[in-house]
């Protein structure tokens, strides 16, 4: 059984930052690609951004140049670096972790950005 937990999320003006990471455990395939998806009010849930296990990043293009995806394998931990926030990125965050077969989701944080 895998499980991730995500931690980081809240509540931060416009303009600021935020880092969300997830930890994964379990029976962990090798070669797996975590990433980040978020789901706001009313709207169907997004990629944000991915990273494969070589450190190959893909993002979102509302999100370039803004948010940092990275990770340490050996602890089996994503991140992501979230600056410039603007109240368009408020949403609950969730975590994947996938491999052929498998896909596993976080619970989600929530991350609203307000004034």
């Amino acid at each position: 059984q895998v499980q991730l937990v995500e931690s980081g999320g809240g509540l931060v003006q416009p303009g600021g930052s935020l880092r969300l990471s997830c930890a994964a455990s379990g029976n962990i395939f090798s070669d797996n690609l975590m990433g980040w998806y978020r789901q706001a009010p009313g709207k169907q849930r997004e990629l944000v951004a991915r990273i494969t296990i070589g450190g190959i990043t893909h993002y979102a293009d509302s999100v370039k140049g803004r948010f940092t995806i990275s990770r340490d394998n050996a602890k089996n931990t994503v991140y992501l670096q979230m600056t410039a926030l603007e109240p368009e990125d408020t949403a609950v965050y969730y975590c994947t972790l996938r491999w052929p077969g498998y896909d596993y989701w976080g619970q989600g944080t929530q991350v609203t950005v307000s004034s």
